[in-house]
Formats: structure tokens, C-alpha cells, sequence
């Protein structure tokens, strides 16, 4: 052993085993006592050649010892890449000269980490610090983490709604030609992104029914629960005639004109072509009439019953709207929906809250199977990002459990979607319980504190072996700290978010606003005040208008031929652009005092 390494090193290799070495900590060394304490989870240096290996100790022992007074330790090490020497030092991961035994060890400069972590060109984001170093920022490299998908891991508490709300703000600004979709499951994100963002909800949101496919359909009208096979073959059968007669209202100035056979159309039960329920409804009850036995009927009057309960229901207004009169209005819905033109907000968020729980499952299918057959069909000229918080709700690894067409949507994106200029994030607090095969399209994974030991099992699944021990610190992470790895950061990494402004945090908007004003007030005029909201949410009184609403005004429709005279059978006219608006913030309902609404958690529809 050379004088030189005893003095000036920490330690030297004393074994080498593939992509792990073992480091013996010198008795003799004299570096500073601050630096000696080498402990897990701290970056070394291994000088091996012309280049320098970079290492992380994973695990710390004086068990076993050899009989020497040369090592007070011994230390495990990870090797993750290496620093080649020249003009300007670069880092490159993996290695390709292998370390020797005796080659110095060494604590990794702050000089050494910048190399690392040094932005390699215009597309990176600061996300915050390293935890070993604070004067060292973090980058993350934009177009490896959105292209190649990512996920944001993390129990309840640890700020993992405060970290996502600080990489889509950054990914705004570096990228602010990008379309980003995001599924808001508790209403939290309304004003993090300011005037950004275009919030919807179910008060302003327009999505016609018949832009559901059939299995969302069939899910809508039943409830969640699986449907009657009776009534199904009845609708697998209407379906595809209601969507004909409406194109021949469409595409012929004649009157008269005999029906055109639903065959010779060519549509299916899932062509996204408008229909009229009242056309629907009609084609039931004419095939009910033909039907001799009296016991057969019940099938059809029950499949109508069923129908018009779901249209009559005011939670669904924002599918069946003006459901008898028609239009096509798809061009609008998608151009308000994905930004497209974006106008200044390039972002959405779709609040989900509000919605009827039966159909959320079916909205979110229909919202995710649109965004990727958008970038199939316009080859992926416009990217978005589709951002699905809570997303083990909607693509469970158990089978049984969950709407499956909703799986099948978001797997496509993760399959697919790259291809078409779709990109996907998903923000779950139970991995475990998310399909292994979408989470494993995730290639930059942000793990938060995790207590729970399956998620801990299928995140070291999910990570190459060499980040594999850093794991050990998912338990034990603090709060806003986070694991990064992947293809988006340069080494798998223990960071901890920057700080997030106040006006970017997100907040639920059921918060209760102030201690002293949820003590006053609740007497007999606030019980029916909440009263009053509570069954406006279910009755056909409806009290958008008295919100104070800008108007949205859609692009010119696209179906601006000559159209029949009303006087045609079954025709009314073609509906009118949506009426689309921007979604107000919670507001106090009539009557109540603005006061006492600071206690309320949901808007009055």
C-alpha cells in the first residue's frame, strides 16, 4: 500500500464482483472527521485508469474484519457509471474500466457531482437538490422522462400532489407548445397553473353520449353493474340504425326519402357518429310493437325505462344535453377538451369529483381512448401529456375489480402512445395494487416514502439492479424527499423537491377556509342552506345560470351542409355549438351567507 493512498484516501478496493465492489475505510486515514463518516446512501469515487468510477455505499460493516490494523470497515458499493477525464469531464453510465484491487477510494467532491448532475443541454428542469449535497441541483431531463413515460410514487402526506404540481409547472415552462390532459380525482389542482389551465367539471362540461363506444355506454345505462344480455342485443342492434337515420337527416335535402338500412351504412356500435336518443327510443319501441307475445315486451320496456331514467337525471346533463336534438360536435368537444388551439392554456384539468361515481369510470375511459386515437389518427402532430392521478383506481392489477375498458385505454397509451406523441404520468399512492404491465412502461419512476411492503416488493421490481439498494430508503424518506430513477435523471438519485409557491400548492377545494369560522354559524338557516345544495345536486332545477359565467366560443362546426326541413319525419334541427364555459371556482349558493360557505365541500350544480 502506497504512503500516498493512507494519507489523502478514504479507502481502497480490496474485492470487485460485476457491478459491486467492496472498499475496506483505512485505520490511517486523515481526512476530516466530517468526511470520514461514510455511511449509506453517500456517493464515492473509485480512480481506477484514465477515468473515474462513480459508486454509491450501500451497505457499512466491521464484522469480519481481516486481522489488520489496516481497516477500521468495510463498505459495499454500487458502481453506476463514470466520469471520463479530458478537456471537460463527462458522465456516462455504466462502466467500462472495471476497478483493480487497491485502487483509491474516495468520498465524491461536490466538483465531481456537479459534473454528474450537470445539464446536458436546454431541456432540463430543476426539480430541486441533492440530499448528500444541497448546493447541487437536480436536474431532470424532459424529453427521456416525457417520451418514455413517467410515475409519481408515495403515501398519503409525504407531498406527492405538491411534487406534481412542481414538474408539470416546470414542464410548462420548458415546454410550453405541449398539450397536458390531467385527471383530478379530488378536485385539488384547480389553481396550481393559474391561467394556464382550463378547469372542467361537470357544470361545464359538455360530452355527448354518443361519443361513448359501446361498453362505456352499456356501463352509463346500467350503472357500473353488467348488463343484461337481452337488453344488450337489443342496443348492439339500434344502436347502429339510430347513428344511419341521423346520417341520412344529415346528407340529404329531399324529403321523403326512404330509410337507408343501417348495413349499407357501415357503422358499428362504436363508429363516434352522432345519434338522437329520441331515434333510439323509437327503433325499440317499433320492434316492441311487432312482438305478438305480451311477455317478450318486458325486455323492451324495460331497456326504454332504463334509458330515459338515465337521460332525465340531472347529474348526466353533461352527456345527454340536448340528446334528442343532435349536432356534430365532436370537432368542438375535442378542440376544448385538448386545447387544440390552446389559446394561451395548454393545459386542462378535469376535476372528477363532481361527477356521478357510476360514470366516472366510463368519462375517464371515453377521455383517455379519445386522447390516443387523436394522436393515432393526426400522427402524433401535436403531443400531449396524460396525467392520471390516483390511477390504480382505474387500472387495477386485479382483473375482477374496475371498469375494463378503462384499463385497456390506459395501457394503450402506455403500450402505444410514445409512438403517437402521447405520453403518459401516473400518480399513485398503492402501486402494488396498479397494473404491473402499465407501471412498467414508466421508465422514470419518482418513489416518495412508501410504508406499505408490497409497494416496496413491486418498486424493487420495477428498478435495474444496480439502484436496487437504494430502496432501503423508501420507508424511511422524509417529507418532499424522493428517489428518482430512470432514463429522465442522470443517476438514480435521492433528491428533495424545491419548495413550491403558495399560489402553485395544491389544495383540496373542500378546505375548510379558517378555524374560527367553522365554530359560528351553524343554526337552523346553515343546515337548510347545505340542505338546499344536497338535493339541487339531484333535481332538475337547474341553477347554472345564476353563476356570473364567461361564455366559450367553439371554433365553426364542421357540418354546415344544407339540411331537410323540419317537417321531415323524426327531424328536428341540428343542435348548436355547446354552450362551453369556463368552470367557476366553488361559489355560495343562493341564499346562503358567504360567510358560512367557507364550511361547505361541494358546489351547488
Amino acid at each position: 500500500m502506497s504512503g500516498s493512498i493512507a494519507v489523502t484516501s478514504l479507502g481502497r478496493v480490496i474485492s470487485v464482483r460485476g457491478s459491486f465492489a467492496r472498499v475496506g475505510i483505512l485505520a490511517a486515514s486523515q481526512m476530516p472527521l466530517g468526511d470520514v463518516r461514510a455511511t449509506v446512501g453517500r456517493f464515492v469515487s473509485l480512480r481506477s485508469g484514465s477515468s473515474t468510477i462513480v459508486a454509491m455505499i450501500t451497505d457499512v460493516s466491521c464484522e469480519d474484519l481481516p486481522i489488520s490494523d489496516t481497516y477500521i470497515a468495510t463498505a459495499g458499493v454500487d458502481l453506476l457509471g463514470e466520469i471520463l477525464s479530458g478537456d471537460r469531464p463527462k458522465f456516462q453510465r455504466g462502466v467500462t474500466n472495471y476497478p483493480t484491487i487497491g485502487d483509491a477510494v474516495d468520498l465524491i467532491s461536490a466538483q465531481e457531482l456537479r459534473t454528474i448532475y450537470a445539464p446536458t443541454g436546454a431541456d432540463q428542469i430543476n426539480v430541486g437538490t441533492l440530499q448528500q449535497d444541497r448546493s447541487v441541483i437536480a436536474y431532470v431531463d424532459v424529453e427521456e422522462m416525457l417520451s418514455k413515460h413517467f410515475a409519481v410514487l408515495g403515501s398519503t402526506g409525504v407531498g406527492k400532489s405538491t411534487g406534481v404540481s412542481l414538474l408539470i409547472n416546470e414542464i410548462l415552462v420548458a415546454r410550453p407548445n405541449l398539450r397536458i390532459f390531467l385527471l383530478d380525482v379530488h378536485n385539488e389542482y384547480g389553481r396550481c397553473f393559474g391561467s394556464r389551465a382550463l378547469v372542467l367539471n361537470p357544470r361545464n362540461l359538455k360530452l355527448p353520449f354518443w361519443l361513448f363506444n359501446f361498453e362505456e355506454i352499456v356501463d352509463v345505462l346500467f350503472g357500473g353493474r353488467p348488463g343484461v344480455p337481452e337488453e344488450l342485443d337489443i342496443l348492439a342492434e339500434v344502436i347502429p340504425q339510430a347513428k344511419a337515420i341521423y346520417t341520412q337527416y344529415q346528407n340529404t335535402d329531399r324529403l321523403g326519402l326512404k330509410r337507408v338500412d343501417a348495413k349499407a351504412v357501415g357503422y358499428t356500435v362504436d363508429t363516434p357518429v352522432p345519434y338522437r336518443l329520441v331515434d333510439l327510443i323509437s327503433l325499440i319501441d317499433e320492434r316492441m310493437g311487432k312482438l305478438e307475445n305480451r311477455s317478450s315486451r318486458i325486455i323492451y320496456h324495460k331497456l326504454i325505462s332504463r334509458v330515459d331514467t338515465v337521460k332525465n337525471d340531472p347529474r348526466y346533463a353533461f352527456m345527454f344535453d340536448n340528446a334528442n336534438v343532435g349536432g356534430d360536435t365532436m370537432a368542438e368537444v375535442i378542440s376544448h377538451l385538448f386545447r387544440l388551439p390552446a389559446n394561451g392554456r395548454p393545459m386542462t384539468v378535469m376535476q372528477l369529483a363532481g361527477f356521478p361515481v357510476e360514470v366516472v369510470d366510463s368519462v375517464v375511459s371515453v377521455l383517455c381512448r379519445m386522447a390516443f386515437d387523436f394522436g393515432l389518427w393526426s400522427d402524433g402532430v401535436s403531443p400531449m401529456l396524460f396525467i392520471c392521478e390516483e390511477a390504480h383506481r382505474y387500472a387495477s392489477a386485479d382483473r375482477s375489480i374496475g371498469f375494463g375498458p378503462t384499463r385497456k385505454a390506459i395501457s394503450r397509451i402506455a403500450k402505444e402512445g410514445r409512438k403517437y406523441g402521447v405520453f403518459l404520468g401516473l400518480i399513485t399512492q398503492r402501486p402494488a395494487e396498479l397494473d404491473a404491465t402499465i407501471i412498467s412502461q414508466c421508465n422514470t419512476l419518482f418513489s416518495m416514502r412508501l410504508a406499505n411492503d408490497r409497494d416496496q416488493a413491486l418498486l424493487r421490481s420495477a428498478v435495474s439492479d444496480a439502484a436496487a439498494n437504494l430502496l432501503s430508503f423508501v420507508p424511511s424518506l422524509g417529507t418532499r424527499e424522493v428517489l428518482a430513477f430512470g432514463e429522465g435523471v442522470a443517476l438514480p438519485t435521492r433528491l428533495r423537491f424545491k419548495e413550491v409557491p403558495p399560489h402553485q400548492l395544491p389544495r383540496a377545494e373542500t378546505t375548510i377556509a379558517s378555524a374560527p369560522s367553522a365554530s359560528a354559524g351553524q343554526d337552523a338557516h346553515f343546515v337548510s342552506a347545505v340542505l338546499e345544495r344536497w338535493r339541487g345536486a339531484t333535481s332538475s332545477r337547474d341553477n347554472r345560470d345564476s353563476f356570473a359565467e364567461p361564455s366559450y366560443n367553439p371554433p365553426q362546426r364542421f357540418d354546415q351542409r344544407p339540411e331537410p326541413s323540419a317537417s321531415s319525419p323524426r327531424y328536428e334541427p341540428a343542435a348548436p355549438a355547446p354552450r362551453t364555459v369556463e368552470a367557476p371556482m366553488l361559489q355560495p349558493s343562493l341564499g346562503l351567507d358567504p360567510d358560512r360557505f367557507s364550511l361547505l365541500k361541494k358546489p351547488l350544480r
